[in-house]
């Protein structure tokens, strides 16, 4: 018995892991910003709190962010491979000294990430647009 269970460390095997720190990004809610009208406090009750606050003499800065890390292993007897692919979603919105929105800049990508070995590309774009017509509110190439 204890033969055939040492035997079965030996077989090939597979895994696959993936990691997400914080909820994606709410496309919609962010193309709802609007710069000049909307406040520190609407973005907060829209976002939840940022991630980060920095600021920038009077003015203010707030950082939003999601990751997610996507892996996959194949374990062979003598040969091992492994991948991760990593993508965020990140937000950084710009108040003047009345927090009133200025600007602000968003990257969505937490969506394209995906399982894959080595040898395949994460990166491909018929990939990356039947991602994005999956994801509401992101911006369509």
């Amino acid at each position: 018995m204890s033969l055939c269970l040492l035997g079965c460390l030996w077989l090939p095997a597979c895994a696959l892991a993936r990691q997400d720190t914080n909820e994606p990004l709410d496309a919609t809610a962010v193309a709802a910003l609007q710069p000049g009208v909307t406040t520190a406090r609407e973005v907060v009750e829209k976002l939840g709190a940022p991630t980060e606050v920095v600021q920038l003499g009077k003015r203010s800065a707030y950082r939003y962010d999601a990751n997610t890390i996507k892996s996959a292993a194949l374990f062979l007897i003598v040969f091992n491979v492994f991948a991760q692919d990593g993508r965020s979603d990140r937000l950084w919105v710009f108040f003047d000294d009345r927090e009133v929105l200025t600007h602000y800049g968003v990257t969505f990508g937490v969506h394209r990430t995906q399982y894959a070995m080595p040898w395949e590309d994460v990166h491909e774009a018929a990939d990356n647009q039947a991602a994005d017509l999956d994801r509401p509110g992101v911006r369509k190439p």
